[in-house]
């Protein structure tokens, strides 16, 4: 494992881990120290990194661009973070929508299919419950980080490169259930991505998503004949791992979201939550066959 870390990092040579109970080895002025070690809530048995010196792991650390950190059974932390105010605590594993997914559809026998795995800790969480998990991301980066984590937790998805508005052939993504969080509000189609869902999914969605009030949605666009209002949202593209693929993307009316959820063959909609987030309203929804 630590000979294919060192063949993704470019100047591996340059590295020089930190010992223990020291701040963060990634520090700078945007970016202040963050702690090594000392974390005591949610800890994780990681059996590869679990075993690591704290030399080790600090090496682990610097050789990706981690935008998020888990910290093992000692307390230390395996990742880094985004910067203040993001991504600045341990992950949670497994998050509580996994619960709430697993609780719907038991996954127990189920195949899971991840939209957008980022480094892999929603990933985890499935892998623990799901008898097979796929996940796919629009960046290699998140594959690369996904895959190292994943392995590193024991965990042995099947993880891809894919930037789901862009594929011509949806037989890599058949699936029983498809965990959907954090994605939709990236599109630039949204409309067409929901109507393609009941091609390969075969069960339900679980959708986390930002969603447009009536009064911000200005702008409509057309699918297929129909016209859907939207919520023009900035982007940052590519360069931004947090941003979505485009200069923009459009977010609909969460009646039009259900609406084309039950087009597509999802007839029974469980809204669990709507919340209000410091960039516009939420919902998180679980959308079944009948």
């Amino acid at each position: 494992m630590k000979r294919l870390l060192k063949r993704l990092v470019n100047d591996s040579s340059q590295l020089a881990p930190q010992s223990s109970n020291q701040p963060s080895e990634n520090a700078s002025e945007s970016s202040p120290l963050l702690p090594f070690d000392g974390y005591q809530a949610n800890r994780n048995a990681i059996p590869g990194v679990d075993n690591l010196s704290d030399d080790e792991l600090q090496e682990l650390n610097q050789m990706l661009d981690w935008k998020a950190f888990a910290v093992d059974s000692h307390g230390r932390r395996f990742g880094n973070w985004a910067g203040p105010g993001k991504r600045n605590k341990p992950q949670i594993i497994p998050n509580r929508r996994i619960l709430v997914m697993d609780d719907y559809f038991q996954l127990a026998d189920k195949h899971v299919l991840e939209a957008g795995c980022f480094e892999g800790f929603h990933t985890i969480g499935l892998c623990q419950r799901a008898k097979r998990v796929t996940a796919f991301d629009s960046r290699i980066a998140n594959v690369v980080k996904t895959t190292v984590r994943c392995g590193l937790f024991d965990c042995h998805p099947t993880v891809f490169r894919l930037n789901i508005e862009d594929c011509p052939d949806y037989t890599p993504c058949q699936a029983d259930v498809m965990h959907h969080i954090g994605v939709l509000y990236h599109l630039k189609d949204p409309v067409t991505h929901l109507l393609s869902l009941g091609q390969y999914i075969r069960k339900g969605v679980m959708l986390d998503t930002h969603y447009a009030t009536a009064q911000a949605a200005e702008e409509t666009y057309t699918v297929k004949g129909q016209a859907y209002r939207f919520k023009r949202h900035q982007e940052k593209g590519y360069a931004d791992v947090f941003s979505g693929m485009y200069p923009f993307a459009r977010w609909l009316l969460l009646e039009d979201i259900t609406s084309l959820l039950k087009q597509t063959g999802f007839g029974r909609i469980d809204v669990i939550e709507t919340r209000q987030e410091k960039n516009g309203p939420r919902v998180l929804l679980i959308a079944q066959r009948d």
